[in-house]
C-alpha cells in the first residue's frame, strides 16, 4: 500500500500547530521545574555508617524541602544530597533550618545516638554526618543556563549548515531545522504541562540539556535518511513530479523508520521502567524526542522542504 503522505501535510501542521501554541502558552504560564542547575541551591555530602539506598532517601526528603535530588557521591555509603529549598534566602538561619531537616529527616539511616552537632560537624569525625556543603548561586546558575542556549541554539545553526553542505539546497535545510525546532519545543511543552502532576522528577537540568542534544541528533538523523532517499529517487526518475518523488521516498524508508523508532523506545521503555527513579525523568525525556522525531521528519520536515520547493525537480 502507497500513503499519500503529502496530501496530509496541512493536517499535520495543524496538529503540530496545535501542539506548539500548548507548548508556548504552558511554557509562559507554568514555566518550568528548573533544578539546582539553572536557579542555584545548596548541595550536601553526607558520609553513612552503611550503604543506604538514594531513592529511598529523596522519597523520604522530599516532603521536607519539596524538591531534593540525592546520588551516591565517592563511596557507597556517601550521598550527595542536593535541594533549591528556599536558594533565594541567605543567612545563618536558613543554614541552621536546612541542617535540622536533614537531621531529622535522615533520623532512620543514621547510627543510635547521634547527636544534632555530631551530625552536622561529621567533617571534622570523618565518620558519619555532614562531609562538606556548598551553595550553588545565582551567577553560577546564570552562566549555566546561558551555556545551555547556547548549546540548544548552536546545534540548529550547525544543523542548518551541515544539511546545507550535504544537499546543496536550503529548502532542505530550513526542513530539518523546522523539524528539530518543533520537536525541542513539544518536548519542553510536555515537561511543562506534566512537570506537576508526575509521579517523578521532572526537573530541568544538565542532564534533560543532554537529552534534548540526543533528541535533535535522532531527528536529524531520521531527516536525513528520509532526504537521502529522496534524492537518491530523483536522480533516479528525472521525469517524475516532486510530489510523487517525495511520496515514493517517504513510502521506501517508511518501514525502516518505523523499525528503528519502535526498537530504541523498547530499550528506553526498558530503562524508564527499571532504571531507577533517579533517570526516570531523563529517560521520559528521550521517549518524547523519539516519538515527535520520528513523526517530525515524515510530517514536518520533507513537507516543509517540499512546500519551499519552486521547482518540480531536485538537483543533486
Amino acid at each position: 500500500m502507497t500513503i499519500t503522505f503529502l496530501e496530509k501535510r496541512k493536517t499535520a501542521y495543524l496538529v503540530s500547530g496545535v501542539l506548539i501554541v500548548a507548548s508556548l502558552v504552558s511554557l509562559t504560564i507554568n514555566g518550568l521545574n528548573q533544578g539546582v542547575d539553572f536557579i542555584g541551591g545548596r548541595s550536601y555530602t553526607v558520609r553513612f555508617d552503611k550503604i543506604v539506598n538514594p531513592t529511598e532517601v529523596e522519597s523520604v526528603l522530599v516532603g521536607a524541602f519539596g524538591s531534593v535530588e540525592a546520588k551516591t557521591f565517592g563511596d557507597d555509603n556517601q550521598l550527595k544530597i542536593t535541594t533549591k529549598y528556599k536558594v533565594d534566602e541567605e543567612g545563618t538561619a536558613i543554614d541552621v533550618e536546612i541542617y535540622e531537616k536533614l537531621y531529622a529527616g535522615l533520623q532512620a539511616y543514621l547510627p543510635a545516638g547521634i547527636s544534632y552537632n555530631e551530625f552536622v560537624n561529621g567533617s571534622d569525625s570523618k565518620t558519619v554526618g555532614i562531609m562538606s556543603s556548598i551553595k550553588v548561586g545565582p551567577t553560577i546558575a546564570d552562566d549555566i543556563k546561558k551555556n545551555s542556549y547556547l548549546a540548544v541554539f548552536g546545534s540548529l545553526i550547525v544543523v542548518f549548515l551541515y544539511i546545507l553542505l550535504r544537499f546543496r539546497k536550503w529548502q532542505f535545510s530550513l526542513g530539518a531545522v523546522a523539524a528539530v525546532f518543533h520537536d525541542v519545543l513539544i518536548v519542553l511543552g510536555i515537561f511543562s504541562l506534566t512537570y506537576s502532576i508526575m509521579p517523578f522528577s521532572m526537573e530541568i537540568n544538565q542532564a534533560f540539556i543532554a537529552a534534548i542534544l540526543t533528541v535533535i541528533g535522532y531527528s536529524l538523523n531520521d531527516t536525513v535518511v528520509v532526504f537521502d532517499r529522496i534524492r537518491e529517487f530523483t536522480n533516479d526518475h528525472t521525469k517524475w513530479e516532486l510530489n510523487t518523488t517525495v511520496n515514493a521516498a517517504l513510502n521506501s524508508t517508511l518501514s525502516r523508520t518505523l523499525n528503528t523508532s519502535l526498537t530504541t523506545l523498547l530499550v528506553l521503555l526498558a530503562i524508564f521502567i527499571f532504571g531507577g527513579e533517579s533517570i526516570r525523568g531523563f529517560m521520559f525525556a528521550l521517549i518524547v524526542g523519539v516519538i515527535v522525531g520520528t513523526y517530525s521528519s515524515v510530517f514536518i520536515a520533507t513537507p516543509v522542504m517540499f512546500d519551499t520547493q519552486n521547482k518540480k525537480t531536485i538537483e543533486e
